[in-house]
C-alpha cells in the first residue's frame, strides 16, 4: 500500500478578537501494509481478502505491523495539545474511594475498594471490627495485567476458589484458598474459558471449558464447551467430566450451577448466545431430569424449596416471566404462572426469602417485591430515575444491599430490609463532580422504518442548541443486551467539557424483550444500522449538534455498529471510534467462540442470500476507493480472544488505503489486553484519554473546550 500523507491544519482563536494563529500540521506517514492473493469463493461469488495474513497472531510480520501501527498512532496523539492536560483532569476524577457492597461468608463480611487510582481493586473482608486484605490482585502481576475474573465460596466459608485473567485473555486459571488462613490448598487448575465457580458443599466445584485448541489459543475456534466437577486435591486429569463432549452434539456454551440449598446441579446447554437447553440433576441421588429439551428459548431456575422449583423463562413470553414447576415433571406443560408476564421486561431474582422483581420501563428501572404465595409485598421507590440492580442475596439474611445510578449520578449502594422495605445509603462517592450541573433527557425518535426509539441525551444544564456541540452518539443493539442509565467518570468529563452524551436503545437489544432483540438480528440487522443513523439525524435536526461535531462510538457488536454506519453514511459524522469490533462479517465465525453469535448475525456459509446480506455491510467489504470517511480511531487489544483483533487490523488497513481526504484513519493496539475486562486503570484512563482527545481535535479543538473558543476545522 503507497504512503500517504495528511496534513491537519486548525486554528486558534484568540479572546478580544486577536488575530487567529494557525498550529503547524500534523503529518501521517501511515505503515505500509502488504497485500495478498487471496480469496475466497461463497455460493460462486469470488471474495478477496487481501490482508488475511494478519489473522495470523503469532507471525512476526503481525507483531512488526503492531508496533509499526502503534507507532504512528502514538506519534500522532503525543502532538494533540491539550492530550496531557485532559488526562490530568481524568485522573483527578476518577482518584476518589470506591467501594463495593459488602457479604456474607462463613465468619467474614467481604467487600472490594479502590483507594482511587489502583490497578485492581481489592478483596477486603471484617471480623469483630478488625479489617484486613484478603486477596489484592494488583500484586498477581507487575504491570497490572493480571486480573480477579471470579470468586465463589463454599457452602460454609471455609474455602474459596478465585479465577484470574492473564492479559485480558477469556482462558482463566483457578486457585483455590483456604479462606481462614488464605494459604493455597492444591495445584492452579487452567484452561478454563466461560466458566463460573459453583460448590458442592466444600467437597469441591464445577467449572466450564473447552480442549484447548490446536494453534493459536487465541484466535483458534472453539465450539465443543463442557461442564466439569473437580474434586479438591485431585489432579485436574481426573476432573470429572459432567455435560458435553459428544462430537454428534456440539453445545458452545455450558453452564453448571448448584441451588442454594445445596440439592440440585442445574445444568444449562447452548449452541449460541440466545437460548438455552435446561437440566437439572438430583445430586443425592444422580436423577436428570431434562426442563427444557431445546434452545428456542432463555430459561433457568433461580430458586426452590424442596421440590419445587421457581423458573425463569422468556418460553412463549418475550419479556419473561417466573413460573412455577416440580422436579417430578418438570417440563414446560407442567409450568403455573408464578409472577406472570407483563408489557416490560422482567429481570428476577431473591433474597431474604423474597422474589424481586426488577422491570425495565423504556430502559427504567421499576423494582417489585413479591413472597413466596406470589403475592405482591411492595413496589420499591428508587433513589430517583436510573438503573437499579443487586436486588438478591442468601435467603437467611434480611438485608442485602443494591445500587442504584444514571447518566449524570455517580453510583451509591443502599442497605435494604426486606421486612420492612426501607433502605439507607450505605456508600457514595466523594467525587469532584456536581451531578446538580447536569441534566438527562429521554425522547422517542421515528426511525427509518417508522419504529419509535428511545434516546438518552445527557448534558449540562443551560446547554445552547446551537449545533455546535461536542457530542458522542454511544450505542450497541444486539445479542439481547440492555442500555440502561450507568455512570461513567469518562463522560462526566466530556459532559464537563460540554460535551453531549446521547445513548439510544437500539433493536436488537433487550429493553423491550425477545421481540425486539430479534427485531435487530440476521437479516433484519439493517435495523439497528437503521435505528442508529435515525438518532444521529434527530440530534442534528434538533441542533443538539451538526457532522462536524459529531462522533459514532460503541464497542465490540457496538463497534459493528459503527463500522457498518460510517461506511454506509460516511458523511453523517466527523469521528468514528470503533472499539473491539466485529467488522469481517464473513470470517467472524472461524474464531474462538464466534460461532455462537450467529443467533444474531447468521453466518456467510449458511446460504446464498444471508452471505450476500453479510457482504452488503460487512465494514472490512464496504471500504470503498476515494470516500472521504470520518476520522477514525479504531481501538483494540492484542490479547482479545472474543474479537480477535484481526477484524480490526483488516479494517485499519482497508481504510488507510482508500481513505480519501484528510481526515487521520488510525489504530490504537493495546498490548497485553483482551476484550475489555479486567484492563487496569491506568490502561483505562490512557485509552479514554486518547480517544476524548483525538475526537475533540479533529472536531477543531486546539484547547479543551471550557477553556477555548471553537473554531471551525480548516485544511
Amino acid at each position: 500500500m503507497k504512503h500517504l500523507s495528511i496534513f491537519i491544519f486548525t486554528a486558534i482563536t484568540f479572546v478580544a478578537c486577536k488575530s487567529p494563529s494557525k498550529k503547524e500540521a500534523i503529518m501521517i506517514s501511515y505503515p505500509s501494509t502488504k497485500k495478498v492473493d487471496t480469496v475466497t469463493n461463497y455460493f460462486g461469488t469470488t471474495v478477496a481478502d487481501p490482508y488475511r495474513w494478519l489473522e495470523d497472531d503469532r507471525s512476526t510480520e503481525t507483531e512488526s505491523w503492531v508496533k509499526e501501527q502503534n507507532n504512528t498512532t502514538f506519534g500522532y496523539l503525543d502532538q494533540i495539545p491539550f492530550r496531557e492536560s485532559l488526562k490530568q483532569r481524568l485522573e483527578k476524577l476518577w482518584n476518589y474511594e470506591k467501594l463495593g457492597a459488602p457479604y456474607k461468608e462463613g465468619d467474614y463480611t467481604y467487600f472490594s475498594k479502590n483507594n482511587g487510582l489502583q490497578n485492581q481493586s481489592v478483596i477486603y473482608r471484617k471480623k469483630d471490627g478488625e479489617e484486613e486484605v484478603f486477596l489484592d490482585p494488583n500484586k498477581f502481576s507487575e504491570d497490572g495485567t493480571t486480573s480477579l475474573a471470579g470468586l465463589s465460596f463454599s457452602k460454609d466459608g471455609s474455602l474459596a476458589a478465585y479465577l484470574i485473567s492473564e492479559g485480558g485473555s477469556d482462558w482463566r486459571k483457578i486457585i483455590v484458598l483456604d479462606a481462614k488462613t488464605k494459604n493455597i490448598v492444591e495445584d492452579t487448575l487452567v484452561d478454563v474459558k466461560f466458566s463460573g465457580l459453583s460448590w458442592k458443599g466444600n467437597e469441591g466445584f464445577f467449572y466450564s471449558s473447552y480442549d484447548k485448541p490446536k494453534g493459536s489459543e487465541l484466535s483458534a475456534k472453539t465450539d465443543q464447551h463442557k461442564l466439569y466437577y473437580h474434586k479438591l486435591k485431585t489432579p485436574q486429569s481426573a476432573d470429572e467430566l459432567v455435560f458435553g463432549g459428544t462430537p454428534e452434539e456440539k453445545h458452545r456454551y455450558v453452564g453448571g450451577s448448584v441451588t442454594e440449598d445445596g440439592k440440585y446441579l442445574q445444568i444449562t446447554a447452548a449452541v449460541s448466545t440466545s437460548g438455552n437447553k435446561l437440566f437439572l440433576k438430583d445430586l443425592e441421588t444422580n436423577e436428570v431430569k431434562t426442563v427444557v429439551e431445546h434452545t428456542k428459548s432463555d430459561t433457568y431456575v433461580i430458586d426452590n424449596v424442596g421440590t419445587k422449583l421457581y423458573v425463569v423463562t422468556n418460553l412463549n413470553a418475550p419479556n419473561q416471566k417466573v413460573v412455577v414447576t416440580d422436579f417430578s415433571n418438570p417440563t414446560p406443560e407442567n409450568w403455573v404462572d408464578f409472577i406472570p408476564e407483563t408489557e416490560n421486561v422482567l429481570t428476577a431474582g431473591t433474597g431474604g426469602g423474597y422474589f424481586f422483581a426488577n422491570y425495565m420501563v423504556d430502559a427504567i428501572s421499576k423494582v417489585l417485591q413479591y413472597n413466596y404465595n406470589g403475592d405482591l409485598v411492595r413496589t420499591i421507590e428508587l433513589p430517583g430515575v436510573g438503573t437499579a440492580s443487586g436486588f438478591g442475596g442468601k435467603k437467611e439474611e434480611k438485608e442485602f444491599y443494591f445500587s442504584f445510578t444514571n447518566y449524570n449520578t455517580p453510583g451509591s449502594s443502599y442497605s435494604y430490609n426486606v421486612e420492612t422495605g426501607k433502605y439507607k445509603q450505605y456508600w457514595s462517592p466523594n467525587i469532584d463532580f456536581n451531578s446538580e450541573d447536569y441534566e438527562s433527557k429521554q425522547v422517542f425518535y421515528t426511525s427509518k422504518d417508522g419504529t419509535k426509539i428511545p434516546m438518552i441525551i445527557t448534558y449540562k444544564k443551560g446547554l445552547e442548541l446551537n449545533g455546535k456541540n461536542p457530542t458522542i452518539l454511544y450505542g450497541y443493539g444486539g445479542f439481547n443486551v440492555s442500555l440502561t442509565p450507568s455512570f461513567s467518570i469518562s463522560n462526566a468529563v466530556w459532559m464537563e467539557q460540554g460535551g453531549v452524551y446521547a445513548v439510544p436503545n437500539l433493536r436488537g437489544g433487550g429493553e423491550y424483550g425477545k421481540k425486539w432483540h430479534d427485531a435487530g438480528t440476521k437479516q433484519q440487522k439493517q435495523n439497528v444500522f437503521d435505528d442508529f443513523i435515525a438518532a444521529a439525524e434527530y440530534l442534528i435536526e434538533n441542533k443538539y449538534t451538526t457532522p462536524e461535531y459529531l462522533a459514532l462510538r460503541g464497542g465490540s457488536n457496538g463497534g459493528l455498529l459503527v463500522g457498518a454506519t460510517m461506511t454506509q453514511r460516511p458523511d453523517l459524522a466527523k469521528v468514528a471510534l470503533p472499539a473491539v469490533g466485529v467488522l469481517d462479517m464473513l470470517r467472524y465465525h472461524t474464531f474462538t467462540a464466534g460461532a455462537g453469535w450467529a443467533y444474531d448475525y447468521g453466518t456467510a456459509e449458511d446460504n446464498k442470500e444471508m452471505f450476500n446480506y453479510l457482504l452488503d455491510y460487512s465494514p472490512v467489504h464496504n471500504v470503498k476507493k476515494g470516500v472521504a470517511y470520518p476520522a477514525t480511531l479504531i481501538t483494540t487489544g492484542d490479547h482479545d480472544d472474543r474479537v480477535v483483533p484481526a477484524h480490526s487490523f483488516k479494517f485499519a488497513a482497508e481504510l488507510q488505503e482508500k481513505q480519501s481526504g484528510n481526515n487521520p484513519t488510525l489504530i490504537r493496539i493495546d498490548i497485553n489486553a483482551g476484550h475489555g475486562a479486567g484492563k487496569s486503570t491506568e490502561a483505562i484512563i490512557n485509552e479514554q484519554v486518547d480517544v476524548q482527545a483525538f475526537t475533540l481535535f479533529n472536531m477543531g479543538y486546539t484547547e479543551l473546550p471550557n477553556k477555548a473558543v471553537l473554531k471551525d476545522f480548516k485544511e
